[in-house]
């Protein structure tokens, strides 16, 4: 099981985390919302907890906790300007379809195993 990064994302992450002065990578997750019925988190992490898989790529770290892994395999991560937003995106091969404002999403059968 696997996530990329982009290096436009991992200059991000680089980034945030020498602005906030700590941290050992970003912490993604995914939490049950929406009309489709999952969502993207983010956060910093500042440490590894039990379950806890770390990817590196670029000098940047991602954390995913071994619950999250299963919706994520396979994802590439990115760091993208989309109109005067700058987002972080996923590529995410799980994902069976999406709301219709975009911000939450359904999973294959086989993620949900």
């Amino acid at each position: 099981m696997a996530i990329s990064v982009t290096e436009n994302a991992a200059k991000q992450i680089r980034n945030q985390l020498a602005k906030r002065g700590k941290g050992v990578g970003l912490r993604v997750g995914v939490k049950k919302v929406g009309c489709s019925g999952f969502a993207y988190t983010f956060d910093y992490a500042d440490e590894m907890r039990a379950g806890d898989n770390l990817f590196e790529a670029h000098n940047a770290k991602i954390v995913v906790d071994r619950d999250t892994l299963l919706f994520l395999d396979g994802s590439r991560l990115d760091f993208v300007k989309e109109g005067f937003k700058q987002v972080f995106k996923f590529d995410n091969p799980n994902v069976d379809s999406t709301c219709g404002c975009g911000e939450s999403f359904s999973v294959k059968q086989s993620a949900k195993a």
